[in-house]
């Protein structure tokens, strides 16, 4: 396989607000094939072909590969439009956009290899205590099962999480980058939601992983790594599980806005089945209604403004405190929760009509409860994370 160079890029790079302009001009289209998607328990071909040929995976990548290497807001300027569209096409592209984002880290080596195409997808799971790997020599043998990884079908490279055995040492947490057809995937999704992310577990039995395509867990934490030697932008700055909660909160405050907006069209000729009274004109609608419009809003504004203030503080090479790396992931954690707790009063303000599975709300329901379930979107483990920083406890999260 020819590799191409950073330097072929040269006056060849994507957009970000090109790639933001395409993924709201996607949209229609995704609802169109929305249950195709649900029914094969995986994104359409076509819609694999739309986000590589509309270069949306490449929000994040370096310039240095042609990427747009964005700010971190384009990340919810991404993902609220796509999610209106189709839900698992938002969360398989979140996958791929953020998994682009945390390559960026890896040795230049290993970004020359995965980005060989710089069209290639890269799925994967952030869970290393499910992989075992062993040091040998120019590399590590990686065994483990994991599960939830989004978008793996289509994909062509995984990153995969385990934990090295050291002699002398405490385990040490790393990343292992593998192309995707060495891996093993597991018919195991069929979930209540998200149906077409196609979220299937993965499977390794002592697969060599070449040194440089491996990471540990403190080139993520900010400061340096060996990417650095190419990608200087103050995007890559920050601690990678630290803003990984945005592009997550994000996608479900979109799902939520498309739920509302569904909710909107049907109220308006709805009618009481019992009294035929138009419920538009209940007091109790619309205050709840006014309620979900403000939660909407509000999620929304607490990502942007924690974007910006990360981006202005990477800016300056400012390292992030324990307390800071704390607030803003349970800042995400909670601007997910809005998103939540809206769509619970949508669904209670639909009423019975929801139990319809053919209700677009009903779907869109079943997408976000899968959705809130991820552990960025967590809001006991992230806020109990930052109390113990409020409290000048130490981190519990050794990824944080």
């Amino acid at each position: 396989m020819s590799v191409i160079y950073p330097q072929d890029f040269k006056g060849k790079r994507v957009q970000s607000q090109a790639l933001i302009s395409s993924a709201r001009s996607l949209i229609a289209t995704l609802k169109e094939r929305s249950e195709e998607a649900e029914r094969n328990r995986c994104l359409p071909d076509e819609t694999c072909q739309d986000l590589r040929r509309l270069g949306l995976p490449r929000l994040l990548q370096p310039e240095h590969f042609g990427g747009a290497e964005g700010s971190l807001e384009n990340f919810v300027d991404m993902m609220i439009p796509i999610a209106s569209g189709c839900p698992s096409t938002a969360w398989c592209l979140a996958q791929y956009i953020f998994h682009n984002y945390m390559i960026a880290r890896w040795p230049v080596q290993a970004q020359e290899e995965v980005w060989s195409d710089p069209n290639n997808l890269v799925s994967g799971i952030l869970i290393p205590r499910l992989g075992r790997a062993q040091q040998v020599e120019g590399g590590y043998k990686l065994t483990g099962e994991w599960p939830f990884v989004s978008g793996v079908q289509p994909s062509d490279w995984c990153l995969l999480s385990g934990m090295v055995e050291q002699d002398a040492a405490p385990d040490e947490e790393r990343y292992f980058l593998v192309p995707t057809r060495s891996v093993t995937i597991l018919d195991t999704w069929h979930p209540i939601g998200l149906h077409g992310s196609g979220s299937h577990d993965v499977r390794v039995e002592k697969l060599f992983v070449p040194e440089h395509l491996s990471l540990s867990i403190k080139h993520l934490k900010g400061g340096d790594f060996p990417g650095k030697a190419i990608n200087r932008g103050a995007v890559f700055r920050p601690p990678v599980y630290m803003v990984s909660g945005i592009l997550l909160a994000a996608a479900l405050i979109g799902m939520t806005e498309a739920m509302f907006e569904s909710f909107l069209v049907q109220s308006r000729s709805r009618r009481a089945l019992m009294s035929s009274e138009e419920t538009a004109s209940y007091a109790t609608h619309q205050v709840r209604v006014a309620e979900v419009s403000a939660s909407l809003q509000a999620a929304e504004m607490l990502i942007r403004a924690d974007c910006r203030e990360i981006m202005e503080f990477a800016s300056t090479d400012y390292a992030p405190t324990p307390l800071e790396r704390s607030n803003y992931r349970c800042n995400s954690a909670y601007a997910g929760q809005l998103a939540r707790r809206a769509a619970e009063t949508v669904w209670d303000l639909i009423g019975a009509r929801g139990a319809y599975a053919t209700n677009l709300i009903a779907r869109l329901y079943r997408d976000i409860a899968v959705a809130s379930r991820h552990a960025a979107m967590n809001w006991e483990l992230n806020a109990t994370e930052h109390g113990r920083a409020r409290l000048r406890l130490p981190l519990s999260n050794p990824s944080l």
